[in-house]
């Protein structure tokens, strides 16, 4: 009997026990949900970011016009370096989440960590609000494969702000005097580069890729593989990504932009005729031409092309208040007014549908990219969100520069197991 009254003890311990965890963890949840409907006092906000330049005067331009529609609002917009630099600086104050920012703009992949330690903010019920937010996600109008991309193990920690997609810059004036038929194919790619090359005597390279990791990412994807730690970098489908622009550089037709970072440098110096790079940097490209040559853009020649570019994301240590006035910053941002100004003084895509579709976005006489990258949201796919993907995404860059530049003495298949050995430990880090 006593030992019955004990097992019964025992056992009313144990549920009250798993009530109050539950009730403990629906006032969490529920504490989320309770999202202030105006900003009633002043409120301070710190947004970290990574724009520098023209994009750093036109978000403080934005700033200002919502602060002066907001007065009780004030940012604070702390630029932190690169991308990585933030992610570093997130990563070594999760020890002291006071400390964290309210906003940050960020790469998924780079708060993956922080989103494992329930560092972020679940932006579901701030879309959902309808003081601070849209009331639900249709009414955001942003455009929802930007929005998956902007997931985290399912969660919608991010809103994306500044995305881009991949084009081709071309040097028309050469194209059109050579016949030479704009490419939309990478068979088509590699002909025309070679005719380039041979129809100037080798003194214009044909083509080259910007960024080496989306290079690869895309051929993989087209190849039927999504970028994760199931790919065999030695395999005959990663191979003949990684030969294709080798048996180019070996020949003359290819070239990467080494030390000179950015393929723009040598296209403005009519040294190569085409490259594929982000929609964002059309400014840059009229801004070193100079009416030099006429230049055009078209379709990244691929069936597919990945979304890049960063994200807003949210701090669960702000106040209520705090998050409630940074969720009507980010509203604003990415609104069709302000995404319109945007695009068209930065070159990035509008995240915002009503603005993409815009007579006022297509046609822009001072961006060739807006009619291009309304095709190319069609193509659209998301880089895969997973613990050490965007690591892995940015060492490709070195593996590949290493393959290509001892490709013309050393073996290929020697050079394949060598990167191999490096892209695997990124996996497992």
């Amino acid at each position: 009997m006593k030992l019955y009254k004990k097992l019964m003890l025992l056992g009313l311990s144990m549920l009250l026990a798993v009530c109050l965890v539950a009730c403990s963890n629906k006032k969490n949840d529920s504490s989320d949900a309770q999202i202030p409907s105006k900003v009633t006092k002043k409120t301070t906000i710190t947004f970290w970011n990574a724009m520098v330049g023209p994009l750093q005067n036109n978000l403080q331009a934005l700033t200002k016009e919502f602060e002066k529609e907001n007065p009780n609002i004030k940012v604070k917009l702390e630029y932190q370096g690169s991308y990585e630099d933030i992610k570093s600086k997130v990563q070594n104050t999760l020890v002291t989440p006071k400390n964290l920012p309210t906003i940050a703009q960020s790469y998924a992949g780079y708060l993956y960590t922080a989103a494992d330690g329930n560092y972020l903010q679940d932006l579901t019920p701030y879309i959902n609000n309808k003081g601070v937010g849209w009331g639900s996600l249709k009414n955001s109008n942003i455009n929802t494969s930007l929005l998956k991309g902007a997931q985290i193990k399912g969660k919608q920690y991010g809103i994306p702000f500044n995305k881009s997609v991949e084009v081709l810059y071309y040097n028309k004036t050469l194209l059109d005097k050579y016949q030479i038929k704009v490419p939309t194919t990478m068979a088509e790619l590699k002909k025309a580069a070679q005719e380039i090359y041979e129809k100037t005597n080798h003194q214009v390279v044909g083509a080259g890729f910007d960024n080496l990791s989306a290079y690869y990412t895309d051929g993989m994807k087209e190849a039927g593989y999504n970028f994760n730690d199931k790919i065999n970098f030695t395999g005959s489908a990663s191979k003949k990504i990684v030969k294709y622009y080798v048996d180019g550089i070996k020949k003359g037709y290819f070239m990467t932009a080494g030390s000179q970072k950015y393929l723009s440098v040598p296209f403005a110096n009519e040294k190569v005729a085409m490259y594929v790079s982000a929609s964002a940097g059309e400014a840059y490209v009229k801004k070193s031409l100079n009416g030099k040559f006429e230049y055009g853009i078209a379709n990244r020649p691929s069936k597919y092309n990945m979304a890049r570019g960063s994200d807003i994301y949210m701090f669960k240590q702000a106040s209520n208040m705090q998050k409630a006035a940074a969720f009507k910053y980010i509203k604003f941002l990415t609104s069709k007014s302000s995404q319109l100004k945007w695009a068209t003084e930065t070159g990035y895509i509008p995240v915002n549908n009503t603005a993409l579709n815009s007579s006022e976005y297509k046609n822009n006489k001072s961006m060739k990219s807006a009619p291009v990258v309304s095709q190319a949201m069609k193509r659209l796919y998301n880089f895969p969100v997973t613990k050490n993907s965007e690591t892995t995404f940015n060492d490709l860059k070195s593996i590949l520069e290493g393959i290509f530049s001892q490709s013309k003495k050393a073996n290929l298949n020697s050079l394949l197991k060598t990167g191999k050995a490096k892209f695997d430990s990124d996996w497992k880090q």
